[in-house]
């Protein structure tokens, strides 16, 4: 066979070789884009969907040096177990203090109530002396007056009835002192209670700031408030730590995790609240995902933006606007344990749950 039969020969293979691929290529390529065009009619679909779940931050409510780290980066924690310890000896000291400002403020009311316990036996026996001294002093008037009668009838002398009325005189005076003293220790009785009100009013006050520097005490302790997992640990031992700074981050276990999918404005017409959805996440393409709508956002995006976008300024470029969705995922029962926030999944929402079909 020479060679330009054998180059015929190879050419007529390479021809029905590309013949079958390019048929080959036609058969698929009209397969897909016929399932591409069924998806698109059947379902509302998107692929700007991620997982998310709950990521809170670990913040300070005091401050202070860490003196004890007891958790390492991704590692699962349950309520209530301790986290961080920040050195307290500063909010211990502080709360003694209060303590001893109310002991203190009890001593004096204990001081007041014997200097008023001391009052009450004076005004007792300031008023016992009053209906005596007051007796006495009406006999001594009465005498008085019978010795100014004899007097005036020439049967008394003079220094009798000076003496009488000297006797008068003093009888009127220990009386009135009786009284004034039983009046000054009635006084002083209502005043040591309008003390003690005041200090019992500042005890009330000390115990509420009790309170407060008890609670510092414990803010010392840092706890995980839920079962969750640790995020990246940036703090370590002998650290300086200030209130209100983000120690940590935790992801809460104890909530579900949840779909987020932002659809076209064009396509929410066709979701409702209760619609099942198929979800294929990029890590598991291999695992049907099942769900269902729970909300749809009450605006979009780039609404709830820090610097949502101003139309009225002239500058107007119409983009296609997306609208969260979230979607709660109900199957398989493992999809806890699979999903992890932030992995990213395509979500298909039927149409014909909405027309009837």
């Amino acid at each position: 066979m020479d060679i330009k039969t054998r180059i015929k020969i190879t050419d007529r293979l390479i021809t029905r070789i590309t013949r079958y691929i390019a048929s080959l290529v036609i058969i698929v390529g009209t397969f897909w884009g016929m399932h591409t065009l069924w998806m698109y009619w059947k379902y509302e679909q998107t692929n700007d969907a991620q997982v998310q779940e709950y990521i809170n931050p670990v913040i300070s409510r005091v401050g202070g040096y860490l003196t004890e780290v007891r958790f390492e980066e991704n590692q699962l924690v349950n309520k209530g177990d301790t986290l961080l310890v920040v050195d307290n000896r500063e909010y211990t000291y502080d709360q003694a203090t209060t303590a001893a400002e109310i002991a203190k403020q009890y001593a004096q009311i204990n001081e007041l109530e014997a200097r008023q316990y001391t009052l009450k036996q004076t005004a007792a026996a300031a008023s016992s002396q009053i209906q005596g001294r007051e007796s006495k002093y009406r006999q001594q008037e009465l005498d008085y007056n019978r010795y100014k009668k004899l007097y005036e009838a020439d049967a008394a002398t003079a220094q009798m009835l000076e003496e009488k009325q000297a006797q008068v005189n003093m009888g009127q005076s220990e009386w009135r002192s009786s009284v004034e003293n039983a009046k000054a220790a009635t006084a002083g009785i209502s005043d040591i209670e309008a003390q003690k009100q005041v200090i019992q009013k500042e005890i009330s006050r000390l115990q509420e700031l009790e309170k407060y520097k008890n609670l510092n005490v414990g803010y010392t302790v840092i706890t995980a408030p839920y079962r969750g997992r640790m995020g990246k640990r940036s703090v370590d031992l002998g650290q300086m730590i200030s209130l209100g700074e983000v120690l940590t981050y935790m992801v809460n276990d104890e909530t579900p995790k949840w779909i987020v999918a932002n659809y076209k404005e064009t396509q929410i017409r066709n979701i409702q609240v209760g619609d099942e959805v198929d979800v294929a996440v990029d890590a598991y393409p291999d695992t049907d995902f099942k769900g269902k709508v729970i909300s749809i956002a009450p605006a979009t995006g780039s609404s709830f933006s820090l610097l949502p976008p101003d139309n009225a300024t002239g500058n107007f470029v119409k983009i296609v606007q997306r609208i969260p969705v979230r979607i709660e995922i109900v199957s398989p029962a493992h999809a806890e344990d699979l999903l992890k926030a932030g992995m990213n999944a395509n979500v298909y929402i039927s149409k014909n749950q909405i027309h009837g079909k």
